[in-house]
Parts: C-alpha cells; sequence; structure tokens
C-alpha cells in the first residue's frame, strides 16, 4: 500500500469529521490530484477538447481507478468528497469553489496560501479551507485571469475582472503583495435583490423605498455614495429594476454587475491597457460612445475618474432619470468628490461654475452605510436643490438617525 495514504486508511474511520481540512487529507487528496492527471495524460483524455461535466466524469472514473490501484477504502462520503476536491483542482478553482459555490457566502478574502476568510451574512470569518503552497495559489490565480484575457505577473503585479458567474475578482501578486497573493472576490447574486428583499433586512423602509421609486420613475438624476463595500452597486441595481420597460439603457461598468431585467438594455464594460499600454477603452469613452446610441439613462456602475466630466454632462442634457454610484462619505463629500475628478481632469473653470454645473446635473444623493455587525443601510438621502451664493443647496428628505431616534425620517411630501 502506498505510504502516503497508510495512516489515512486507519483513521479514516474515527475521524470523518475532518475530511477536506485535516494536514492527512490534505496529502491525500494531492498525491491522488497527481496520480489522477498522471493517469488522464496515459489514457489520452484532452480536458480542453471536453463538455465541463464529461471531463468531471473523466476525472470521478480515473480517481476510482487510482484509489483502486492503492487499496485505499474509502465511505461514500469521503469518496464523494475526495472526488469533488480533485475535480475542483482540475476544472475549477481549486478550494475556492465550494466557497463559490455557497449561498451563504457574499465575499471571499484569500491572504497568501494558509489564510482564507469569507463575509456571511455581514461578518468575515476564517476558514480552515487553504491552498498546497503559493505555486498552488498562483496556478488558481493564473486560471481566474487567463479566461478574461488578462495576465498578472511581476511587470503587471495587479488586476482587476469577473469570474464566468459574473463575481468581481481582484488580484495583487508579489513584490508589492508583501506577504503572498491576494485575492477577494465579490459574489455574484445569482437572484437579483428587490426593493421587497431591501425593506425586509432593514436597509430601507416602505417608504424610504416609495420615495425612491418615485424619483426614479419621476426621472431624477440619482447618484448614490458610501464607502467600499457598503451596498452601492447593490441599491443601484434595485433602483434600476423600477426603470420602464420600454426605455432604452446603457449600463458601463469596469467589471458587469448589474442584473437589469428589463429588455432593451445595452451593456458596456470597460477593457484594460494592454501590456504595452495600448487598447484602453476607458468609462469615459464608453461614455462618449454611448451617448451616440440613442439612450434614454444611462447608468454607470462608479464615477472614479474623467468620467465625471462626460456622466454630469448627459444628466444635464436631456438623459434625465440617469444613475451612478461614487466613492464617498455623505451627500455633500459626493459632490465634493465631483469637484475634484473633474478639476483633476482638465475641466477649465472657476470652482463656482463647476458648481453650478454639478448641482444642475445631479437631482438626488443617497448614502448607503455598513454599519457595525455588517448591517447596510440607507443612512441618507439628500434633494440637491440648486446653489446657495457660492455653495450647494441641500434638502435631507430622510436620515436614518432621525428614524433610529423614534421618527419616520424627513421626507418630501
Amino acid at each position: 500500500m502506498n505510504k502516503l495514504l497508510e495512516p489515512y486508511v486507519r483513521a479514516s474511520t474515527s475521524a470523518p469529521s475532518d475530511i477536506g481540512v485535516s494536514d492527512r487529507y490534505q496529502q491525500i487528496k494531492f498525491r491522488v490530484f497527481d496520480l489522477t492527471l498522471e493517469y488522464l495524460e496515459q489514457q489520452g483524455v484532452q480536458g480542453e477538447t471536453l463538455p465541463r461535466a464529461v471531463l468531471q466524469d473523466e476525472i470521478a472514473r480515473a480517481i476510482s481507478v487510482v484509489l483502486m490501484s492503492r487499496g485505499l477504502a474509502l465511505n461514500l462520503k469521503e469518496r464523494a468528497q475526495l472526488i469533488e476536491d480533485v475535480q475542483n483542482e482540475i476544472v475549477g478553482f481549486g478550494p475556492l469553489e465550494p466557497l463559490l459555490n455557497d449561498p451563504e457566502i457574499d465575499d471571499i478574502v484569500v491572504n497568501g496560501p494558509n489564510t482564507i476568510y469569507v463575509e456571511r451574512h455581514g461578518e468575515l470569518e476564517p476558514v480552515s479551507t487553504r491552498f498546497r503552497d503559493t505555486t498552488h495559489l498562483m496556478n488558481v490565480i493564473q486560471r481566474i485571469v487567463s479566461p478574461i484575457g488578462r495576465r498578472v505577473d511581476e511587470g503587471t503585479p495587479y488586476v482587476d475582472g469577473r469570474l464566468p458567474d459574473g463575481s468581481r475578482v481582484n488580484v495583487i501578486i508579489p513584490p508589492v503583495a508583501l506577504d503572498g497573493p491576494i485575492v477577494s472576490i465579490r459574489k455574484f447574486k445569482r437572484i437579483p435583490l428587490t426593493g421587497e428583499d431591501l425593506v425586509r433586512s432593514k436597509a430601507l423602509t416602505e417608504e424610504t423605498l416609495k420615495l425612491l421609486v418615485g424619483a426614479v420613475r419621476g426621472k431624477r438624476n440619482i447618484l448614490i455614495c458610501g464607502g467600499t463595500g457598503s451596498g452601492k452597486t447593490t441599491l443601484l441595481n434595485v433602483l434600476s429594476s423600477y426603470i420602464g420597460a420600454k426605455e432604452r439603457l446603457v449600463t458601463i461598468e469596469d467589471a458587469a454587475e448589474l442584473q437589469l431585467q428589463q429588455s432593451h438594455v445595452a451593456r458596456l464594460e470597460t477593457r484594460p491597457a494592454s501590456v504595452d499600454g495600448a487598447c484602453e477603452v476607458s468609462a469615459r469613452d464608453l461614455l462618449r460612445n454611448a451617448l451616440r446610441m440613442r439612450p434614454d439613462r444611462i447608468i454607470l456602475g462608479e464615477v472614479r475618474s474623467s468620467e465625471a466630466i462626460e456622466m454630469l454632462q448627459a444628466m444635464g442634457t436631456g438623459h434625465d432619470g440617469s444613475m451612478a454610484t461614487i466613492h464617498a462619505n455623505g451627500p455633500r463629500d459626493a459632490l465634493e468628490r465631483l469637484e475634484m475628478l473633474i478639476g483633476l481632469h482638465g475641466f477649465s473653470s472657476d470652482l463656482q461654475s463647476v458648481r453650478r454645473f454639478i448641482a444642475g446635473a445631479v437631482n438626488i444623493v443617497v448614502q448607503v452605510q455598513r454599519q457595525s455587525g455588517g448591517v447596510r443601510r440607507i443612512a441618507s438621502i439628500c434633494e440637491v436643490t440648486g446653489m446657495e451664493g457660492a455653495t450647494y443647496s441641500m434638502r435631507e428628505v430622510f436620515s436614518h438617525a432621525d428614524q433610529a431616534e423614534g421618527g419616520n425620517g424627513r421626507r418630501i411630501v
């Protein structure tokens, strides 16, 4: 009997709960993985030419041969676990695959080969899942980025992209990641949340939802602000669902996440520059093109650079009801961040003219906030009513702080 497998045979019946997490199991899994690859190669199985389901069947058969040849007797549960894990190593994303398939998990964070955290119900927690070593982790990273036409190496040590299921992924590797490769995955929800879901989760009240739906249907230009992971894109997706079916929508995102259900939607996605700096397609490029696509509304996943100018021009010149998100800590801060982005990218005008430009384009600013315990809520809704001297005139129409004190929140009647 194979010396590596021998101790597991003796321990397998006494500690089945450790299956998938123990050092012993990890050793066995990767040994079986290596032997399975050898067997598939000997049998002439061409994995790249087979449908995934067919290849998984071939892998399962190969594992059965390997286990039998090594005299390893496993119960049904252990055998199924081993087959699934080895299949994930060959055709999936290795240890990440079961985490990606877990509907309870929203985010996955990998800090080197031995440390993985997941977010469940707003709380980050460590998991026992790990990679064999840094080489194993890098192999999975290359499997993630290759199908989307990206590369990550010492010359290009970080990359943004999305998985085939739509999940958003960021990778950063040494030398800029000092303690090993880091992977951050924001999972894509297969079934998009609705306004009613947000009410049930207490992210907002029914009254607040009615207020926002009225703003959407009234073609108010809406800017959603908040910090990282506060739920900006989720709210943008929910509000977009209330746009009429007859309107033509153009969405622009760095990594496509929006799940609009209307039939008349044109989805655009930016493209980073190649290694030699060519072929980049920026959000600003796509916005300029979108204006030639006869949109009724433009929905921008995030304002983060020079596209701020084109987005505001679109909002102020006939594309009423357009929406976007921005990283900012509050409604006024969101408008000031727009000022900064405009100033950084060559909008030649004095500050007061810039502010009038912004105030004439943005009608509503919604602040979302991630609170203690991971709860995401709408913290404030402000109406931009124009200018008051040299500053913005804003009226808060809803405040979660007011509501928490026992009121219903301020609102426009």
